[in-house]
């Protein structure tokens, strides 16, 4: 007798059955999708998603200065980033969505900040 592959339940149907539920069918190719290697697409957006909520954390007051070892720290990926904007006077900002970031390279500082409606 042929048994469910998830929960192991004797199966009763047609010939070839594999699950005894949509469920278990469901249930078991989570679990088996789960154990893979994330998809490129999964591991970048789980980094954009770090970065910005890093940068959240050490902006709170909308425009801030904070060392690159301690992001480093925490984890954040510089080459990660959703989009860029350039002042006028050249400086360079790179986006983790509304939270931003500029080298300040004379000092080993970055600036942080937020996005404001100006930048479009």
């Amino acid at each position: 007798m042929a048994k469910c592959l998830e929960c192991g339940e004797v199966l009763t149907g047609r010939m070839g059955q594999k699950f005894c539920s949509e469920y278990c069918k469901s249930s078991y190719h989570y679990q088996k999708n789960k154990q893979k290697e994330s998809s490129t697409y999964v591991r970048i957006d789980k980094q954009l998603k770090l970065n910005r909520s890093i940068l959240k954390k050490y902006n709170s007051s909308g425009q801030s200065q904070i060392k690159k070892e301690l992001l480093e720290k925490e984890g954040f990926d510089f080459r990660y980033y959703t989009h860029s904007w350039s002042a006028k006077n050249g400086n360079e900002y790179h986006f983790c969505y509304e939270y931003g970031f500029r080298n300040l390279a004379d000092n080993g500082k970055f600036m942080l900040i937020m996005w404001q409606d100006y930048m479009k």
